[in-house]
């Protein structure tokens, strides 16, 4: 670290009595103490060339700062500077600068050229909060408000949010949300929220329930009567008919607000995934009302549901969603609204044991609502930090600097997986991997989903016999087909199991779920927990017992489930917070939501313990900030096998992977399936929407990080669910066979996370942050560099609408029919083909069909040059299971195409080499311009044998 103090900074007693500020050098930073405002004392720290961390604390309250989960190891402090300008203390590195106002403690985040990227608006917003006798915070801080910036990232959300500009988002752990408090900005920065308690962002104030007693709470009435009128049917006969003040049937416990003569034999829900709501009458509600503004402007609204739910203002529908029963969450909308003229919402539901309320927020003004807002319920003080980049890409750089790396995936990862929900014994899952085989479909993954142990052993890690008698063997047969062995591991115990009682002689278990009574899912019901992640004693028991009971059968990797952790579905969010605590480092409430976080730690310290050169690979449905470092991929839930559902992945993926995860899945076709999408259903139209779904959603898994299907009945392998000789099937293995044909594109797009700390799924605005066009479109996106993906989201589309960001041109990867940037276009898309882009001057490498991803390292490559501009590529090869290339054992390929001369130019072999990497190989290059498809079978434009010497290859002329 170097340090220049250019003057010393003290400052005398200011007038009336306030508090001196002053200024004092420390080896990483300055601490200030502000003149005046709720913060008392700053300490601004430096990391790295330009990274800086703030940590505010309030004048009064808040106790002692633990350390860092986030970013436990932040880089040392560069060379700054620290000067006094005007009654500000203004820190200086090469790649930014913090600019301290003395008086009110407020700071600006500037470029190298002293221009504004980031800048704290209003005065810091502390509360006390007292947790058991101890002191904490609740602390909110604003950033620059009135922002026009395009803003991504904050973990995984479901509803077609692109551009986080303007929207609330609550962080908080669910099945289908990923809380993590990070985004990068168009402006080329990030910023990390340091808590890891429920956080929100944008408006500072929860939403309250619509007729709610909270103050401002918008006011309904019905029948000139305070309330809604709530009318309860069977069969759709009116059965009863009340006033309500809310619509509020969130939790478990508000189930006893149902009225008994609206009560069918229904199963009541019990937060299980059993509850099928087994009816001999069919239960519904209307809600109808007026609800009265008091301020003019857009309004937005949150329906926190499940079962089929609609909502209609003034008669027009806004809302209509369908979820699993079990598995409630926020929907949003928006509804324009005039102060003093009533607006009619009517909202129907077919609960079928399922969970409703609806919430609201007024609006803010247009400057505060296009701001930067973060806000948390516990903490101890403001804690942040600034990451500069300059772009997109290069602010994610710097956040894989402060939180850690994001470990390379073994190639296998980025083949074909198969799951299901679930395979009940090892000969069906063998079966599986045979029957893959024996098409010739390419598979390089089969996963076992729970309850492969005996129902009342939840936790034992012990399979059950009768079902599968030779585990270790049904391994080893699977590593003889070449695919890959992943198992789910939850954190959940039932306290009859030796392995749970091993934990708690520890003390790293949580007993608030077992205080609570409550009871799971599984058969009778049984009580259960979780043990505690944040106690490195708890974390090495637990990888000890899955390591001794499943790791030494042969486990290729670990499917972390329930992460979140989903202790006890539909709890209210008071009984999760009592079950979550205390941990092994303070309260559930600080801690909230890095579990996800702590728990992947876990198995990836077991695993490289366990296998030092081998690759860890963990799936976990939940994640947190630094989750990459622990090789850590996430998926989007269990979510619904609906077309929403399935658009609203494309921004869950790209955001999660701005949130610096760049592995990340999806359950192809929806995890959950309607009655009507059911195995037991025959009605031909239902059965033709949903292959057709599956099909849209296959060709969206292609071309997304990690690409697996799994899901509920039917069962989901190729074979199971597209008709043999039909179109469908066809379709699906040739999406297959295509992403092993780019797996040496693909994989190089992995190796990147970790080389270059790139991401595989960008928004648009990465490469083009200053087209206003492509900042907000929530269904394109880029795959790598090369490629724009546009899936297509609607039943029976056979076209689509296609923003061409930038000003170079674009190419349709199966037609080769050109687009200019910056224009839009009708596109076909075909039942059997996603519209599928590159830009000009791409390097695409491509390989043959293979079975599994390593069949044929050997094997020739072709170069898809797309002409029309100067493109490079560095193609990355290695042996991809092992951690050897942390110490050179790689390849690097490097490719240039000057469009000028035509010439590929393909440059010396780099990296010190891998073992099984073929001395020389065949590499045939096809020049694509206008109307030339890409990937087709036809004859290379040149063809050459490589040998790691440098060679030039000419472009045909004429």
């Amino acid at each position: 670290m170097r340090m220049k103090l250019i003057v010393a900074l003290v400052a005398g007693s200011a007038a009336g009595g306030i508090q001196a500020q002053s200024v004092q050098p420390v080896p990483d930073g300055i601490v200030v103490t502000p003149a005046q405002g709720p913060v008392g004392r700053i300490a601004l720290s430096v990391h790295g060339d330009g990274i800086f961390h703030v940590v505010a604390r309030p004048r009064a309250g808040g106790g002692p700062l633990g350390p860092s989960l986030m970013a436990p190891s932040p880089p040392a402090p560069g060379a700054f500077t620290v000067t006094n300008r005007a009654g500000h203390a203004i820190v200086k590195t090469a790649a930014s600068a913090a600019d301290v106002d003395l008086t009110t403690g407020a700071i600006r985040f500037l470029d190298p050229e002293g221009k504004e990227l980031l800048a704290e608006a209003g005065v810091t917003a502390f509360r006390p909060v007292s947790i058991d006798g101890k002191p904490y915070v609740a602390v909110s801080q604003q950033f620059n408000r009135g922002t026009d910036e395009g803003l991504y990232g904050l973990g995984q959300h479901q509803n077609m949010q692109m551009d986080y500009n303007g929207e609330d988002v609550d962080l908080l752990q669910h099945n289908m949300d990923i809380a993590v408090p990070f985004l990068v900005s168009t402006r080329g920065y990030g910023l990390l929220w340091d808590n890891n308690a429920i956080s929100r962002f944008g408006n500072p104030k929860p939403y309250s329930f619509v007729g709610g007693t909270e103050p401002g709470a918008l006011t309904v009435t019905s029948g000139n009567k305070p309330g809604w009128k709530a009318e309860y049917l069977l069969d759709g006969k009116p059965v009863v008919t009340r006033q309500e003040a809310t619509i509020d049937y969130q939790y478990l416990d508000d189930q006893a607000k149902w009225p008994e003569a609206a009560k069918s034999k229904t199963v009541a829900a019990t937060g299980g995934q059993n509850t099928a709501g087994n009816a001999t009458q069919t239960q519904s509600v209307i809600w109808t009302g007026d609800v009265h503004p008091a301020v003019t402007g857009v309004h937005k609204f949150r329906l926190y549901g499940s079962s089929y739910f609609k909502v209609f203002v003034d008669g027009r529908e806004v809302l209509n969603r369908w979820r699993q029963n079990w598995n409630p969450w926020y929907a949003n909308f928006e509804v324009p609204l005039t102060a003093g003229k009533p607006a009619a919402i009517r909202v129907e539901w077919a609960p079928n044991a399922g969970y409703i309320a609806l919430f609201h927020s007024d609006p803010l003004p247009e400057a505060d609502r296009h701001s930067i807002w973060f806000s948390s319920e516990v903490g101890q003080a403001k804690d942040y930090w600034f990451i500069p980049g300059g772009s997109i890409d290069k602010a994610m750089a710097g956040y894989r600097h402060l939180t850690g790396k994001a470990e390379m995936m073994p190639k296998w990862a980025y083949g074909f997986w198969q799951s299901r929900q679930r395979y009940e014994t090892q000969d069906q899952l063998l079966s599986v991997v045979d029957r893959y085989r024996q098409l010739d479909i390419p598979l390089d993954n089969i996963v076992l989903d729970w309850r492969y142990w005996r129902d009342p052993e939840w936790g034992s890690h012990r399979f059950d016999a009768t079902r599968f008698p030779d585990p270790a063997g049904m391994i080893a047969q699977v590593h003889d087909a070449h695919a890959n062995f992943m198992i789910s591991v939850w954190p959940k115990f039932y306290p009859t199991t030796d392995t749970y009682k091993e934990l708690a002689a520890a003390g790293a278990v949580y007993s608030g779920n077992l205080r609570q009574g409550n009871r799971d899912w599984v058969g009778p019901g049984y009580a259960s927990t979780f043990y505690d992640p944040y106690s490195a004693q708890g974390r090495d028991l637990f990888w000890k017992q899955v390591e001794q009971r499943l790791g030494v059968l042969g486990v290729d990797a670990w499917w972390a489930d329930a992460s979140e952790p989903d202790m006890h579905s539909n709890a209210s969010l008071a009984k999760r917070i009592d079950a979550l605590g205390p941990n092994a480092l303070g309260p559930g409430e600080a801690y909230f939501n890095s579990y996800p976080l702590m728990n992947a730690r876990a198995f990836y310290d077991g695993w490289t313990r366990f296998k030092p050169d081998v690759r860890p690979f963990i799936l976990t449905r939940s994640g947190f900030a630094g989750l990459q470092r622990y090789g850590a991929a996430i998926w989007s839930g269990d979510v619904a096998s609906r077309w929403y559902d399935l658009k609203a992945q494309i921004s869950a993926g790209v955001n999660a992977s701005m949130s610096g995860i760049p592995n990340w899945t999806h359950d192809i076709g929806g995890f959950a399936l309607e009655d009507r999408f059911s195995a037991r259903n025959t009605r031909a139209a239902d059965l033709d929407e949903w292959r057709e779904l599956n099909l849209r959603w296959f060709q969206f898994g292609a071309f997304s990080p990690l690409f697996r299907s799994h899901g509920e009945a039917p069962y989901r392998e190729i074979f199971e669910i597209s008709p043999e000789g039909s179109p469908m099937r066809a379709t699906m293995i040739a999406y297959d066979r295509l992403r092993y044909r780019l797996m040496p594109y693909i994989y190089t797009l992995g190796a990147d996370t970790w080389m270059k700390d790139g991401s595989i799924m960008r928004p648009l605005a990465a490469d083009f942050p200053d087209d206003g066009a492509a900042r907000r479109l929530s269904d394109e996106y880029l795959f790598g560099d090369a490629f724009l993906a546009a899936p297509v989201t609607e039943y029976r589309a056979r076209a689509r609408q296609v923003y061409f960001p930038g000003a170079g041109d674009w190419y349709d990867f199966a037609t080769g029919e050109m687009h200019r940037g910056g224009t839009t276009a009708s596109v076909a898309a075909p039942a059997e083909r996603m519209p599928l882009f590159v830009r000009a001057g791409a390097i695409v490498p491509t390989g043959p069909v293979t079975h599994y991803v390593d069949e044929r390292p050997d094997a020739p490559l072709t170069l898809l040059v797309f002409v029309g501009a100067d493109g490079r590529f560095s193609l990355y090869e290695d042996d991809g299971r092992s951690l050897a290339y942390k110490s050179g054992a790689f390849s690097r390929t490097p490719i240039t195409y000057d469009d000028g001369s035509g010439d590929v130019s393909i440059g010396t072999r780099e990296g010190q080499g891998w073992k099984g990497m073929p001395a020389s190989r065949t590499i045939r290059v096809r020049w694509i311009g206008t109307g030339k498809a890409g990937i087709e079978d036809a004859s290379p434009d040149a063809e050459v044998t490589y040998n790691g010497a440098p060679i030039v290859l000419h472009r045909p002329r004429g």
